[in-house]
């Protein structure tokens, strides 16, 4: 019989023993190795206590260094309610204190959770109510550090940098786009507790919160507070319905400065309708660009060499006819004889009609593409349009005609800004965007660095070069005269789009713009400026739009170091304009021949003799008539 020997049974018992040991041993092995972190984490959370420290969200700040987007240090109420002893009288006092309900507020303090956070009414407290409930000194009632985002300027920039929600999320803007740079690490201060909550007089822990990573924008702070400051000018004098300003590098594709109206304050965005704090007009608006649009079609006619700026000419009647419909120039009677260089300066309808008809509809639209209208350009922010234009099957003689002067197709003022920068920058079209870097947040390392991005080459630079002469000349001669800035060149064009209801257009409605650049031989800044249905002026863009476009490149002479030039074209003043003259060089004359060649202007001496030594402004600049000018004498 099977273990009736004795040394058999005693042998099989130890062996028995010895494999229930061995996979003891085995299962501790596993549990301490392979299973104690867990096991640990578990057995830790039956005990521990973690209260929040919340992280700083990244700061954003302009080009230069000015911060745009920081963070106040604010507390806010979290409630350990096993700690609680009298539930109902914190319940009472903590509602008192805050202004909530007190039934809302006993739930709060009688939750069944290891730690309770009051929301919303318990966040971002003021230093005043933070202090009452400190003197409360109650058990289980504590104050936590909570970061609150902060903008210095109010509503400047407001759409572009957006807004965060009370949980230091971005819900829109560079905010949103650029959340999970923006966004830290929250930290903690780890205590004991015991079974029933109480705190235990053990260690605690310390988890420093990371904050996140800063962003350094391609904005310059004072061209943004000169677009902002126009647009508020604008919106007190004409009180029109929209109004926008956007400038950009040409060269690179960064955008300088971007403002819109209405907008609103980021630290307050809750009084705001979701509209308004959603619609960046910049991006988001479409509508009839008007003749700025027809600085596309010179670029194109030039490129293809269907027409020659100085040697062509067109006959303007005051309107043309296109299968049975009649497209009329601005001036009544119209322009006579000009050459394609006035056709530009007259802003002249039925001209442009002549230059599409000679490029055709299938060059003219492949040209449209290729300066990136119909297409979303690729910014750095959410919302963008991409716009809408003809399908080539669906383009006729009429709207082949109505494209040609920017009339039937719809586009985006980024879309503007980008495919005339292309045109004058020497034919390269640049994807715009608006963070320059992303920085390390304790030593400002550049972690991510943006470069410009080239999407196409649309043009040659020969082409770019006489559309840059044609643009200066409308400034100093054209429609585009009041965005002429003395000793400065300066080239642009207007635009008036008339509006479009229901399928119909709009009478006495138009979008007013202007879009210039500066200096006209090497362009550093393009400035688009629009306004829609300005109340009580002259609906010209000349008029309106063009003042407000001189206005922001002037602030950007300082702001980018621009320097001044006695190379470009004089302006033909008309007898509404303030006279500018040029100043002779009278160093090294006798203040005798000095005052005689600087008749008709006022003369402020320094120093002692009878020989110019030196001037100001120098020769050859242009000075107001009736102007001073300075002279040293020695």
């Amino acid at each position: 019989m099977f273990f009736s020997d004795i040394h058999t049974r005693i042998r099989f018992f130890f062996l028995l023993i010895l494999c229930i040991s061995v996979i003891i041993v085995m299962r501790v092995f596993y549990i301490q190795v392979f299973e104690y972190d867990r096991l640990s984490s578990l057995a830790e959370s039956l005990w521990s206590r973690k209260l929040p420290i919340g992280a700083d969200r990244g700061e954003i700040y302009d080009r230069n260094g000015n911060v745009l987007a920081t963070n106040l240090t604010t507390t806010s109420l979290v409630l350990i309610p096993n700690q609680i002893t009298n539930k109902e009288e914190v319940a009472r006092s903590l509602s008192d204190i805050l202004g909530s309900d007190y039934e809302d507020m006993l739930a709060h303090v009688s939750k069944k959770t290891s730690i309770e956070r009051v929301h919303p009414e318990g966040r971002q407290l003021s230093y005043d109510i933070a202090s009452q409930i400190g003197a409360l000194e109650y058990d289980g009632v504590y104050l936590v550090k909570e970061s609150k985002r902060y903008y210095p300027y109010g509503d400047t920039l407001s759409h572009v940098l957006g807004y965060v929600g009370i949980d230091n999320q971005g819900l829109s803007g560079l905010e949103l786009t650029y959340d999970e740079y923006l966004t830290g690490e929250n930290g903690s201060i780890n205590y004991f507790s015991d079974g029933k909550g109480n705190r235990l007089e053990l260690s605690e822990v310390y988890e420093e919160p990371q904050n996140g990573m800063n962003l350094q924008l391609t904005i310059d702070l004072d061209i943004q507070l000169a677009a902002e400051r126009e647009l508020d000018n604008i919106m007190s004098k004409y009180t029109p319905e929209h109004a926008l300003i956007l400038a950009m590098d040409p060269d690179t594709g960064e955008v300088l400065a971007m403002a819109s109206r209405p907008n609103f304050d980021s630290n307050n965005y809750q009084d705001y309708d979701t509209e308004t704090i959603n619609r960046n007009l910049p991006i988001w608006m479409t509508y009839e660009p008007g003749s700025t649009f027809k600085i596309v079609t010179l670029a194109s006619s030039i490129e293809e060499k269907t027409v020659n700026l100085f040697e062509d000419t067109f006959y303007d009647s005051g309107s043309v006819h296109v299968e049975g419909a009649t497209i009329h120039c601005w001036k009544s009677g119209g322009h006579g004889a000009q050459t394609i260089l006035n056709v530009v300066e007259n802003s002249c309808n039925p001209g442009f009609v002549y230059l599409g008809q000679k490029l055709g509809k299938e060059r003219l639209m492949s040209y449209i593409e290729k300066f990136g209208f119909g297409s979303k350009t690729g910014i750095d922010l959410n919302g963008e349009s991409s716009g809408i234009l003809f399908s080539l099957d669906q383009m006729g003689p009429v709207e082949l005609a109505t494209t040609s002067f920017g009339q039937g197709i719809s586009v985006t003022p980024i879309q503007q800004v980008t495919a005339v920068s292309a045109a004058v920058n020497g034919g390269t079209l640049y994807e715009p965007y608006l963070v320059k870097e992303i920085l390390e947040p304790e030593t400002n390392a550049v972690v991510k660095l943006n470069e410009p991005v080239s999407k196409a080459e649309v043009i040659s630079e020969e082409t770019s070069e006489l559309v840059r002469f044609a643009l200066e000349s409308v400034v100093a001669n054209g429609s585009g005269r009041n965005a002429y800035i003395e000793n400065y060149r300066v080239g642009g064009k207007t635009g008036t789009a008339q509006k479009v209801q229901d399928g119909h257009y709009m009478d006495g409605n138009y979008i007013l713009s202007f879009i210039g650049f500066m200096p006209a031989d090497d362009p550093e800044i393009v400035v688009y400026v629009a306004i829609d249905h300005p109340v009580g002026v002259v609906q010209y863009g000349g008029t309106v739009a063009a003042p407000v476009a001189k206005a922001i490149l002037e602030a950007a002479i300082p702001a980018l170091d621009i320097q001044s030039s006695t190379e470009g074209m004089a302006k033909e003043y008309n007898w509404m304009d303030t006279k500018y003259h040029q100043i002779p060089d009278v160093t090294g004359k006798t203040l005798e021949e000095a005052q005689d060649a600087l008749k008709g202007f006022s003369l402020e001496y320094s120093g002692e003799g009878t020989t110019v030594l030196y001037q100001t402004p120098e020769p050859n600049s242009y000075v107001k008539e009736g102007g001073t000018v300075k002279l040293l004498l020695g």
